[in-house]
């Protein structure tokens, strides 16, 4: 909404302020800002030429905020006036917050280059294909990286084949060792999944339990780590899966289950806990029928405080609340304190705390301080 403002207007916008509310990842205040806002850091040089300036402290902004939800977003500020010229009509097409290669004019880069084409006939042929180089969408340096991005990642899949070789190494040197893989229409690698033979041991013995998350780290290739992890007899954290994927959908999820299922024969976990990714409940309804889903107690407690405000500083209010979370031995004492807390805290049209109530209430409340 604000770029298509700012290119009708003439100016860039860049990306500047982005919190989120604590203990999450739902964005509580996101601002975008002129691209010509801030001053560049002068530096001496010994070079007798001087770059165009590009930053000249505009203050043009606008702030949105969101409620703890992220569903209603607000907008709390917004700065309309520029310290300098806006783009002409003829200029706005050059405004680099305005250009982007869309799928089907990559697609079609990519097809000419690969063909033999050079990057800056494709480009003409875009060009007239549109009627003129103001209404391709991008500039010709942004079709030079855009190839040049593709030639890098041509490169980097050869490190799939490394991959594959070290988990046929390992399968070797492992006769229970097992592996997957899963492509794309492109035959590229968008996931793996692997479980050693001691993984499956340990699974064996102590997978009635396990704790199932993705990490909100990506690696460079941005694959998401997401590990199966039981405990052992004596509560310590033993791997007995994992896997790298590419998103984290219902798809994605149901892959990752069905796979770990053929590898441990089939053997249902009797209780799984998960994050409370939408996503990942689905599939696991779809493959783990049967097995118990339940809340991690970490999750939960990281999340209150910022669903619940008034934990925050209700100091009596927040102690009824891990009370529930963790020293509850019965149902019956479950719901005692619980209903203290949302009488003391007036928390009854709370709707984070009423979904634990509507989900089964006290079937979520039992965890692992392990997960």
């Amino acid at each position: 909404m604000y770029c298509e403002y700012a290119h009708s207007m003439g100016f860039s916008v860049r990306k500047e302020h982005l919190s989120y509310w604590i203990h999450t990842r739902i964005i509580k205040c996101r601002a975008f800002c002129c691209a010509k806002a801030g001053l560049k850091r002068v530096r001496p040089s010994p070079k007798k030429y001087r770059k165009l300036e590009t930053r000249t402290g505009c203050l043009a902004c606008i702030y949105f905020t969101t409620d703890t939800e992220g569903r209603n977003w607000t907008v709390t500020k917004f700065v309309e006036e520029h310290n300098h010229p806006l783009a002409m009509e003829n200029e706005q097409h050059l405004l680099r917050s305005a250009r982007s290669i869309s799928k089907i004019q990559g697609s079609l880069i990519k097809n000419l280059t690969d063909a033999g084409v050079k990057t800056v006939h494709a480009y003409n042929f875009l060009s007239n294909e549109v009627g003129g180089f103001e209404n391709v969408g991008f500039s010709k340096s942004d079709a030079y990286n855009f190839v040049q991005r593709e030639k890098k990642a041509l490169i980097e899949r050869g490190d799939s084949l490394s991959l594959l070789k070290i988990l046929q190494e390992k399968q070797l040197e492992d006769n229970m060792f097992s592996y997957d893989v899963r492509t794309d229409e492109l035959s590229r690698l968008t996931s793996f999944f692997w479980m050693d033979g001691q993984s499956k041991i340990d699974y064996d013995c102590y997978g009635d339990v396990v704790i199932f998350d993705t990490t909100y780290r990506l690696n460079k290739y941005n694959l998401a780590c997401a590990p199966f992890i039981a405990v052992n007899n004596h509560w310590q954290n033993v791997f007995v899966g994992g896997a790298f994927i590419s998103e984290e959908s219902i798809d994605s999820f149901c892959w990752v289950f069905n796979t770990f299922l053929k590898f441990v024969g089939g053997k249902l976990p009797t209780t799984i806990f998960t994050d409370q990714d939408q996503a990942m409940a689905v599939a696991i309804e779809r493959v783990f029928t049967g097995t118990r889903h339940r809340l991690c107690q970490w999750h939960i407690s990281k999340k209150a405080p910022s669903k619940v405000p008034c934990f925050n500083n209700e100091k009596t209010v927040r102690g009824l609340f891990y009370q529930c979370m963790s020293k509850c031995d019965s149902e019956l004492e479950f719901d005692r304190y619980w209903n203290e807390m949302i009488s003391r805290g007036n928390l009854q049209e709370n709707r984070w705390l009423g979904i634990y109530i509507e989900q089964g209430g006290t079937g979520l409340q039992p965890s692992t301080r392990m997960c």
